[in-house]
């Protein structure tokens, strides 16, 4: 992987997602998915929030049901085809990368983002998270779902055809360490995936576990 210029993940994302969109439309999300979103469409409810984006959105699988909770919901993804896709299915959606955010400060109530901050690479983590930070109300919840591994990053080798996706595989510290110089972590909680399950990395032979938490920005002064 030495060598590839970061900017060109991005594009190589697009190109892969843009090619799996028509598969992604219909895959189905694992009993500990569905748990989360159901716990965080609650969470909103509970503290008057009414408005999300999500980074990463796909085709919308997962906005539509935000959608049907009653949220006001914009996606965000960087495959123009999984955003044909979603606004098909009558979302607010469109293409951005998350190193910017075509949204301004403090215009949404929450945010979701799930099996997407893994493909950003250590060096610009920092720099999409504080994106997320931006677009969101002082003091919002911010959900993140990623795959955990050792602290490596790699183009992944269960990819079959080219260009394979970038993968930066963070363990449960590093993780809490960097979404931790954002806010607080006030959820946190990991648990095993299948075989083939969701947008997986693969066939799931180097991926430990799947981690979701709740980051809360830093409340107003």
């Amino acid at each position: 992987m030495h060598g590839i210029p970061e900017a060109d993940h991005e594009a190589d994302l697009a190109v892969y997602y843009n090619r799996h969109a028509a598969v992604r439309n219909t895959r189905s999300l694992t009993p500990h998915r569905i748990e989360c979103r159901e716990w965080f469409v609650r969470l909103l409810k509970s503290e008057h929030r009414h408005s999300l984006v999500e980074l990463g959105c796909g085709t919308g699988v997962e906005g539509l049901e935000f959608v049907r909770a009653g949220i006001h919901y914009t996606g965000v993804d960087l495959s123009s085809e999984s955003v044909h896709v979603a606004r098909l299915a009558g979302l607010d959606a469109s293409v951005a990368s998350g190193r910017d955010l075509p949204f301004t400060a403090s215009v949404f109530d929450a945010a979701w983002t799930m099996s997407t901050l893994l493909h950003v690479p250590n060096s610009r983590i920092h720099d999409v998270v504080s994106e997320l930070v931006r677009v969101t109300a002082p003091g919002a919840p911010i959900a993140v779902g990623l795959w955990s591994g050792d602290d490596d990053e790699v183009l992944n080798p269960e990819d079959l055809e080219e260009p394979r996706r970038f993968f930066s595989r963070r363990s449960d510290d590093t993780v809490r360490r960097i979404f931790g110089e954002h806010g607080s972590v006030e959820h946190f909680r990991t648990w095993p995936e299948g075989v083939g399950v969701e947008s997986g990395p693969g066939a799931g032979n180097w991926s430990q576990h799947y981690q979701f938490l709740l980051l809360r920005t830093p409340a107003p002064n």
